[in-house]
């Protein structure tokens, strides 16, 4: 049960170093506590832990332009970020997370603002049909956070500059481009400014949970962690992506995400694997990474190992892992 509310802004706009922070604040926060982290990232392109950033995002054409490419450790599909943008993270232990109690956060601080929002799908926040707010989550054992974007005055030609957005994607959703289908939320409140949103957002935050918020200052967090933990999102390796000789190359678009193998193979085995995906369940798709690694390169084994990971794993066993599980064997019996 929840019974304190702290809350963390900062005025860096360095993504690595965000990361890093949000990564400290979820691996350090205490029983019963609830922390909302807001910040913001300069002119980045942020992928999901899982997915290709070559397939994702235009890698040379942001640089070139002085944007940064980050790869964050939740799931989940490529966004973009610039000063437009306001992020929220909430970081809770695995007893005390509530999706509907945080996302509901989000809701009430729009409607303090005169903004009526909804929430659509899974992890998405709309006005009028249109989404403003992709949400994504993170489990590590105890350790969780759900953090997502508000786009609040968002540069809508840079949407379209440095996202590659699978057109099946798009087609799912029953629209022809990213940019018609996100919104920001000066379209319907011309006067908001961000720091407008985030008091909002705090308000909010001490509301929907009935407590007094408390404001964490950064400049109590250990300098020489986060500055650890900024060098790994820095890192080549984690960026884009270790890069390996691969035999086979397989891939498809499911109900859930796409899901993409480079698999090395040697003596019939599987030596080494890249696995890629846009699955907001980042732990199934590490499951399947995990459990191919080192098994027999045919369609029976390769089956069984998945099945045999999946029931050994300490994931909830709910519907959509089931479906990702059948998805993903079917695609190997066709393919091997």
């Amino acid at each position: 049960m929840i019974d304190k509310l702290l809350w963390i802004n900062t005025d860096n706009t360095y993504p690595y170093k965000n990361l890093a922070i949000e990564e400290y604040l979820t691996k350090t926060v205490g029983p019963g506590e609830c922390i909302l982290f807001l910040w913001q990232n300069r002119h980045t392109v942020v992928i999901g832990k899982n997915q290709n950033c070559w397939k994702e995002c235009k890698v040379n054409c942001l640089e070139a332009d002085g944007g940064y490419l980050v790869r964050r450790l939740s799931g989940g599909g490529a966004v973009f970020h610039d000063l437009g943008n306001l992020n929220f993270t909430f970081c809770v232990k695995h007893d005390d997370y509530n999706v509907d109690k945080q996302l509901d956060v989000i809701l009430q601080a729009a409607k303090m603002l005169g903004i009526k929002a909804e929430k659509t799908g899974r992890n998405d926040i709309t006005v009028d049909g249109r989404k403003f707010s992709g949400n994504a989550f993170l489990r590590e054992g105890d350790q969780c956070y759900h953090h997502g974007t508000i786009m609040i005055d968002v540069n809508p030609e840079d949407l379209s500059k440095y996202l590659n957005v699978d057109k099946k994607k798009l087609e799912s959703k029953g629209v022809s481009s990213v940019r018609s289908r996100v919104a920001n939320l000066k379209e319907f409140r011309s006067d908001l400014t961000i720091d407008m949103m985030r008091k909002a957002l705090i308000e909010a935050f001490a509301k929907v949970y009935g407590l007094n918020t408390e404001e964490l200052k950064e400049t109590s967090l250990p300098a020489d962690k986060i500055n650890d933990l900024t060098k790994k999102f820095e890192s080549w390796d984690w960026k884009y992506g270790r890069k390996i000789p691969f035999d086979y190359e397989i891939g498809q678009r499911f109900d859930w995400g796409d899901i993409q193998f480079q698999l090395h193979v040697d003596s019939g085995i599987i030596k080494d694997i890249n696995l890629f995906s846009d699955a907001m369940e980042q732990e199934v798709i590490s499951g399947f990474k995990d459990a191919l690694l080192g098994c027999q390169c045919n369609a029976v084994a390769m089956a069984s190992a998945i099945d045999n990971a999946m029931l050994s794993s300490r994931l909830t066993y709910d519907d959509l892992i089931e479906i990702m599980q059948e998805d993903v064997k079917k695609l190997l019996m066709e393919n091997f």
